[in-house]
């Protein structure tokens, strides 16, 4: 697995990641539909989480998007999966996409993590 994400775009997600959810953030990956990379894991956790896997699972948000499109809810957003200790959060821009891990924290804090990567996966688009 090689760089999938540019310097700059690498650097703008987790800076974005770590200033929207601070110490509570565990680790950062950047997706497209036929590849990933992980660009930020919390120097206490440990190397060796099934990224390939993750992101696998995680590439089903490119169909969503356009399951949801004529949804009478909006547009969506993002998705948060609950684990034992902690979360996911997943964020889709056109063909690309990142998910975050993060220990437990509150809704608020989810919206804005959410918000934070939409806006720098946005810009990585133009």
């Amino acid at each position: 697995m090689g760089d999938v994400a540019s310097d700059d775009l690498a650097e703008q997600l987790t800076s974005s990641c770590r200033t929207s959810v601070g110490d509570e953030l565990r680790s950062v990956t950047y997706f497209t539909e036929a590849d990933e990379q992980q660009l930020y894991l919390r120097e206490d956790l440990e190397a060796g989480a099934d990224i390939v896997g993750f992101a696998d699972d995680e590439r089903l948000g490119f169909r969503t998007q356009t399951d949801y499109d004529t949804s009478e809810l909006g547009e969506y957003l993002f998705t948060v999966r609950a684990f034992e200790r902690g979360y996911l959060t997943r964020v889709i821009v056109g063909d690309h996409g990142a998910f975050v891990t993060t220990d437990e924290m509150g809704m608020g804090q989810f919206e804005e993590l959410a918000s934070a990567v939409r806006s720098v996966l946005a810009d990585a688009e133009s």
